[in-house]
């Protein structure tokens, strides 16, 4: 598991982030929204009903879910949202990954380009970056009070290639195309699953050991997810435990 994988670990684990910043609502609403273009039922919309799930984690309002998917329709009049994928280099060359939904690209071309540069980063073409990751499905599960080897055997027999545990949460790896078999297994079994996606995971990493480098990454990173049009930064950098745990004060 790459270095960035563990900062979103220890993030989640210290209940940081958006829902400390109150940004929650407005990113989970936009994915429901794009999801919802593939059609308005999360029964026969698998992407929509991740997107439902992730909303319902974090106490959304039942009533904004549907005006969520009511929005996909453009029967309210909103703007019409669009996805899109950019890409860029933070300090020490490490590649990023930055999936926004947004209903206007330039403003948010420019906000991000302005970030990147204001941070010893750049913007880059389309591309540049992307080969360095690979999609794979990423389903977090509670195990506490449960024995981890039974979810690793459960697991694996229902198709995961991988599972990394992490104090109370075991995060399976698997296929993207394996992510409902895979989901529905865990789910079946009795654990409490508290997210799953399909998400970028790096397939190239670089190594950081630098304490300022570390710092002015991760700083970077939060800046970058700051925006309420950011949906999820992707980066390939590998740094220590020891290393994330020092800079963890960035989100506490």
């Amino acid at each position: 598991m790459s270095g960035h994988s563990k900062w979103s670990t220890i993030k989640r684990a210290k209940g940081a982030n958006d829902a400390k910043r109150g940004q929650a609502f407005t990113k989970a609403s936009k994915l429901i929204t794009i999801a919802a273009r593939d059609g308005a039922s999360p029964d026969n919309n698998f992407k929509l009903r991740l997107a439902v799930e992730a909303a319902r984690a974090i106490n959304m309002p039942k009533e904004n879910i549907e005006r969520a998917i009511t929005r996909a329709t453009g029967a309210d009049g909103s703007k019409v949202l669009e996805e899109h994928v950019y890409e860029g280099y933070g300090p020490a060359g490490v590649a990023l990954l930055i999936e926004v939904v947004t209903d206007n690209k330039m403003r948010t071309g420019s906000e991000i380009r302005s970030i990147l540069d204001k941070s010893g980063g750049n913007l880059a073409g389309p591309g540049s970056v992307a080969y360095n990751f690979k999609a794979i499905g990423a389903i977090s599960v509670n195990i506490a009070g449960k024995d981890p080897d039974e979810l690793f055997l459960l697991a694996a027999d229902s198709g995961a290639e991988d599972i990394i545990t992490e104090s109370e949460e075991s995060t399976v790896y698997c296929k993207p195309e394996d992510l409902v078999k895979v989901k529905e297994a865990i789910v079946t079994a009795g654990y409490d699953i508290t997210s799953a996606e399909v998400i970028k995971e790096a397939t190239n990493t670089i190594k950081i050991t630098d304490e300022g480098q570390a710092k002015s990454i991760l700083n970077l990173i939060e800046k970058l997810e700051d925006s309420d049009d950011v949906q999820k930064v992707y980066a390939n950098f590998d740094i220590s435990e020891s290393l994330l745990q020092r800079n963890a004060e960035l989100i506490s």
